[in-house]
């Protein structure tokens, strides 16, 4: 593990390695540098890749307050590491951080997305409109557990009974500590999960190539979103995974980034 520190001095831990063109891993709610770790590795044949920890996770620090700008800033920061510029992969709503950075400048040569989680449609309920201030209060008050559970029932739109028993298990200690950031990804989100169709100038900045992935056996509203989104240019392309949910194989999904990711090393 190395860091690097951001524009405000938070430190940022990452993890490197492989050979070749430099390609970061951007993980969504939840996500720490280790749960890329297999994705990784079978990448690392192919590319130099950094996977860390977004603020507030893992072995990261975090600011005294947030602003989508600063995790901005965190991904210059590993890009300057990398060499000045990179390739990015994002995951769920790390993929709506990586479109960001590409949107406000960053140096990303190409660009790679997984079912951000975008709500356009009526087949399941939007989020509701004090979704983040509501996250906010519970992690104030130091109720994290309640926090991942209201995440995981209006965002993720799991059942509460599901969730319950979901308490008992041995992962949601794991959760829980990651339960202070989880209103930064619905920062990052903004107004894409309102159920309203996604707004065309918010990436409009945008002109690398980009890929959006998704599978066709998860959550309806995750493919109808793809679709909006790689629908927004001629430099978005769409990829559909037969039988992926949103928990998408690593083996499926290694040889699809490399071969899109390997066409602007030609």
């Amino acid at each position: 593990m190395d860091k690097v520190f951001s524009a405000d001095g938070t430190a940022i831990a990452f993890e490197q390695r492989g050979s070749g063109p430099a390609l970061v891993l951007v993980g969504g709610a939840f996500m720490t540098r280790h749960a890329s770790a297999e994705l990784a590795g079978l990448l690392s044949e192919h590319f130099t890749v950094f996977t860390y920890d977004r603020r507030g996770r893992g072995d990261s620090g975090d600011g005294p307050s947030y602003d989508v700008r600063h995790e901005v800033e965190d991904l210059d920061a590993l890009i300057e590491r990398a060499g000045g510029e990179a390739m990015l992969f994002g995951m769920s709503s790390g993929a709506v951080l990586a479109l960001e950075a590409a949107a406000r400048g960053s140096s990303v040569t190409r660009l790679a997305l997984y079912e951000p989680p975008f709500v356009t449609d009526d087949s399941r309920p939007p989020l509701p409109a004090d979704y983040v201030t509501h996250l906010e209060e519970l992690v104030a008050r130091g109720e994290y557990g309640d926090a991942v559970a209201y995440f995981m029932t209006a965002a993720v739109g799991l059942p509460a009974e599901a969730v319950a028993g979901m308490r008992q298990a041995p992962f949601w200690a794991e959760m829980e500590a990651t339960a202070p950031t989880l209103s930064y990804d619905g920062r990052i989100m903004g107004e894409t999960m309102s159920g309203r169709p996604l707004p065309g100038d918010r990436w409009r900045t945008v002109t690398v190539p980009v890929l959006v992935g998704s599978g066709d056996a998860g959550a309806p509203h995750m493919l109808t979103g793809a679709r909006e989104l790689a629908a927004l240019g001629t430099n978005f392309t769409l990829q559909v995974f037969p039988g992926q949910e949103h928990d998408i194989a690593p083996e499926l999904l290694a040889p699809a980034l490399t071969a899109f990711l390997a066409e602007g090393q030609a």
